[in-house]
């Protein structure tokens, strides 16, 4: 579903922004331009941010060893 008509932006673009390592609404939208032009999208941005990180959160918490990346 389009979340940001002025800049195209998808709950899925913004989902994927997260799993590619978006950790606030403000880097979503740095990242996405959504809410950069009307603003009228930013709320229910917002909640599919908000949903996202949840989600990911229950997920990891579930997990018997949460996922942990090193550089090494």
């Amino acid at each position: 579903m389009y979340v940001c008509l002025c800049q195209g932006v998808t709950d899925g673009q913004i989902r994927e922004a997260i799993m590619e390592g978006c950790c606030s609404y403000r880097e979503v939208r740095e990242t996405l331009g959504v809410a950069s032009k009307c603003g009228k999208c930013a709320c229910l941005a917002k909640e599919v941010v908000r949903e996202t990180l949840t989600e990911l959160q229950t997920t990891q918490a579930a997990l018997a060893y949460p996922a942990e990346f090193s550089a090494a």
